[in-house]
């Protein structure tokens, strides 16, 4: 799906821009609320396949640990389809050397280079005699490795930006040029301001391309609050892979699926606001010593409904909510109707599903209450909201579950579990899962 046409020739300054994004906003909450009118089931079929990709990954272009091309054939040969680099505020479109001694893959990504590409490294010696690794470009590396049709590589950027000491992170995917982090005046400020400065870059080169709020718990930089509000901005990380971003939250702070709940329930039924999608992401920077506690590829991920393995038509078909995200449990088909929502999970021998459908009716509390500290000091963290926020609608067990809509449900969304341990999680102790992407309810304000 795509915004409509601007009636501005050419966006130029920021009264114009917002006039482009609230056109989008318009379509994009116009299809949420049309989706559960008609039939949509999402299943492959035809010429449509289900695509696995990873959105979040770091090489030596920035603070990663392995070589483009390396991470790349990772990828290939584990089975995902398509995969993004989105390297710190940086392209990988110039000449780059490094120092292997120096460099954060050591001797070790190296050697393990050369034995994998042996015709293919480009060296030199420095002044001080050190040999230095040229890093091959996207380009490049996408002409070696990508496949049309079987394999995609997609040029992509994390447009890494703060508020004080608050990190605030943006991954932009399928870009035409760097986008410079533009700060702002509060955290939310940040984000608008890089959300509508991929949309002018949209709208300028007539590509296809998407903005989404990386991993919210990490340093706990971004509450509910912050990103509910932020116009043209429609996905944020519900699971990313690195152990260190909070995903579960803690006692103060809520969980990445809290936070989507609220966002969800404020968006739809206060703000407006079309529907927010949640992603699973690896934020892979550690290639070498797999498995580990480090930030390794391979623990979330979308499947991603499409007719072509390109990324404008991945963007499209993730702009239309024709995706899930996953940690593992494979979906066989999603079918959204006005009666409500069905799922059919692609079932793994001598593994058990349950399946919760979760949402928020008519009715409920809109005050959230401020988080206090023990000296009964105000904490920046997500409110406390009611527990009639996001609150299990109904759990099914089995490979086939589905939800029938009584008229009060806002929005519904559903949350696989399987009884199988990931193999290699983001926090100790997590099942393989499948996030299944909401659809607004009958109860929710016409947009």
């Amino acid at each position: 799906m795509t915004c409509q046409e601007s009636p501005i020739n050419r966006v130029s300054n920021v009264s114009n821009l917002k006039h482009l994004v609230l056109i989008c906003i318009c379509v994009f909450a116009l299809a949420s609320a049309a989706a559960a009118a008609e039939p949509v089931s999402l299943k492959a079929s035809g010429n449509e396949k289900w695509y696995k990709g990873n959105l979040h990954t770091h090489s030596l272009w920035s603070d990663g640990d392995d070589y483009l091309e390396m991470i790349a054939d990772w990828y290939k040969t584990h089975g995902y389809d398509f995969l993004s680099f989105t390297d710190h505020n940086v392209l990988s479109t110039s000449e780059r050397w490094t120092v292997p001694e120096k460099n954060k893959g050591k001797l070790h990504a190296y050697q393990e280079l050369k034995k994998r590409f042996p015709n293919w490294v480009e060296e030199r010696k420095n002044k001080d005699g050190q040999i230095e690794v040229r890093l091959r470009t996207f380009k490049e590396v996408s002409e070696k490795l990508g496949e049309p049709g079987q394999y995609l590589l997609i040029q992509s950027e994390e447009v890494t930006d703060h508020f004080k000491n608050l990190p605030v992170h943006m991954n932009a995917t399928n870009l035409h040029s760097l986008l410079t982090p533009l700060g702002g005046k509060s955290v939310y400020d940040v984000m608008q301001n890089n959300t509508n400065a991929l949309l002018a870059q949209r709208e300028r080169s007539g590509k296809s391309m998407m903005i989404h709020l990386n991993h919210p718990n990490f340093h706990y930089g971004v509450t509910a609050e912050d990103l509910m509000k932020v116009i043209g901005e429609n996905f944020f990380e519900v699971y990313n892979g690195h152990p260190g971003v909070n995903n579960k939250g803690d006692e103060t702070h809520a969980s990445t699926d809290r936070i989507w709940d609220i966002i969800l329930t404020k968006r739809l039924a206060e703000l407006k606001l079309p529907v927010m999608y949640g992603l699973g992401t690896d934020d892979g920077h550690n290639y070498h010593k797999i498995p580990s506690r480090g930030s390794e590829p391979g623990r979330g991920w979308v499947v991603v409904l499409s007719k072509k393995l390109d990324a404008e038509s991945l963007v499209d078909a993730m702009e239309a909510g024709r995706f899930y995200s996953s940690s593992g449990v494979k979906l066989k088909s999603v079918t959204y109707t006005d009666q409500g929502v069905q799922v059919e999970i692609e079932p793994e021998e001598g593994v058990e599903y349950i399946t919760d459908f979760i949402g928020t009716l008519e009715g409920y509390p809109k005050t959230g209450t401020p988080v206090l500290d023990k000296r009964g000091l105000e904490v920046r963290a997500t409110k406390h909201y009611s527990n009639k926020i996001g609150r299990r609608l109904k759990t099914v067990k089995g490979n086939s579950a589905s939800y029938d809509f009584n008229g009060k449900e806002i929005y519904v969304r559903a949350l696989v579990r399987s009884s199988k341990p990931h193999p290699n999680p983001a926090q100790i102790g997590e099942v393989e899962r499948a996030w299944v992407q909401p659809v607004v309810g009958p109860a929710a304000p016409k947009q």
